[in-house]
Formats: C-alpha cells, sequence, structure tokens
C-alpha cells in the first residue's frame, strides 16, 4: 500500500520517499507519495524523482493494484533501483490549478442542483455533466452565483464516516456513476463552509484548495446537449 501524502495535505510540493517496486511497464511504486492518481475525473499529477544526481520526469501517476500508486515515467530510461531513497517532486501549477477547478466543481454543483453524470478536470477547464433534460435559462446568474461562492472564501475542510453513516445519508452522493471515495470502511467527504453552515458537503477522493477565495474569478463556458437528459457545463479559469 502506498501512503497518500497528498491527502493528508494537499499543498506537500516535495517529499522524501523509498522506492518500493517497479511495474513491468516500467513504472515505480514508492513507500508514500505526493503525486495524486488519475481518478474521480481529475488528472494524475506531474513532476520529476531525483535520486543520486539522477532525474526522472513522471508523466502521471495511476492506481495500481493492493492499493498502490504507480508513477509514469515521461520516456523510456533508467528507473530508481528498489530501496532507493529519492525525493519527488510536484508540477505544482499544473496541481494547483486542478485543486482550484475541482473545489470550483463542487460550487457548480451546488448552483447546479440536479445529479452529476460525470465529470473531467484539466488545468485550464473542467466540465460537469448534469441529469437535466434542458439547459439552464439564465447562465449569467449561474455564472454570477458561483462566483459569489468563490468571493465567500469559505473553509474547505474534509473528514470521514462510515459506509453505514452514508448509506443512511444518500443524499450526499451527487454522482450518479461513480462509487464514493473508500478507506477501510469509511468514507471521505469533502465540506464546503463550516460543521454546522456547509455550503456543500459530499464524498471525494480528490484533492482542492484550503479555501474557495483561492479558486480566483470563474466564468462558465458552453453548455453542451449530451443525450435527452444530459446537459455538459464548462467552468474555465480567469487566471
Amino acid at each position: 500500500m502506498t501512503r497518500m501524502l497528498f491527502r493528508d495535505d494537499p499543498y506537500l510540493r516535495d517529499a522524501s520517499a523509498i522506492v518500493q517496486g517497479h511495474t513491468n511497464e516500467g513504472g515505480v511504486i514508492l513507500d508514500g507519495s505526493v503525486f495524486y492518481p488519475t481518478g474521480g475525473g481529475q488528472p494524475g499529477d506531474s513532476g520529476w524523482l531525483d535520486w543520486d544526481g539522477q532525474r526522472l520526469v513522471v508523466a502521471t501517476a495511476v492506481k495500481g493494484t493492493a492499493d498502490q500508486i504507480v508513477l509514469v515515467p515521461a520516456e523510456p530510461r533508467s528507473l530508481p533501483p528498489i530501496g532507493a531513497h529519492v525525493t519527488q517532486s510536484l508540477d505544482w501549477d499544473r496541481r494547483h490549478r486542478h485543486m482550484r477547478l475541482h473545489t470550483a466543481l463542487h460550487l457548480l454543483s451546488v448552483v447546479i442542483p440536479f445529479g452529476v453524470t460525470g465529470g473531467q478536470i484539466s488545468a485550464t477547464h473542467a466540465r460537469l455533466d448534469f441529469d437535466m433534460p434542458e439547459a439552464p435559462e439564465d447562465k449569467p446568474a449561474l455564472e454570477a452565483a458561483l462566483n459569489d461562492y468563490v468571493a465567500m472564501d469559505a473553509r474547505v475542510s474534509d473528514g470521514w464516516i462510515t459506509a453505514a453513516e452514508l448509506e443512511a445519508a444518500p443524499q450526499l452522493v451527487k454522482t450518479m456513476a461513480v462509487q464514493p471515495p473508500k478507506g477501510v470502511g469509511d468514507v471521505r467527504l469533502v465540506r464546503i463552509g463550516e460543521e454546522d453552515d456547509w455550503i456543500d458537503l459530499q464524498p471525494c477522493g480528490g484533492t482542492h484548495v484550503a479555501r474557495t477565495g483561492e479558486i480566483g474569478q470563474v466564468r462558465l463556458g458552453k453548455i453542451e446537449k449530451k443525450g435527452r437528459q444530459n446537459r455538459r457545463v464548462y467552468v474555465h479559469l480567469d487566471g
């Protein structure tokens, strides 16, 4: 099992680690990872590993077997040997934009209160698919409401509940096609706002900013029809 250092501290940019193994495809497995692996619509992190005067550029991170995180090199080359002590470093600008957009999507799911059927994040924009038969009539009002939540600079935090507690509160699950992120019998919840006065509360395994003000100004992009009951809504960062 790879320790998910990004979950303990999403602002951790560098960390020491020990190489635990290699995959047959040429990936690297560390004992602890600052790299978020592709999942939940959020791309895997990129960056690099340094050891003994050598550097390996990491193109992305993916989930392996047995709760391992596999770092995928940008090109075939010699890997740090098993047991080697390495320093792992994120492409922080790219990760931070993922964090800003992921948090913005949580707010978008508040502004547009329909079931979520899919989503995707990049470094410049993100989108959610909603189980919504008709496109919203007042797009400027939605954009204004979204930026009002950003301007509130609300706190973003996480916690855990049991699977049984989640089953007793199905309204927390907005995603219709993705299973909530689970630990050992527990489910991670991300809260925007305070415990007794929250804006959004839902299961999520991704990385987020600490306060909504860190997202910055956002704008709504195009709204596409994707099937009879599906509308795709894009969100862009303005800076």
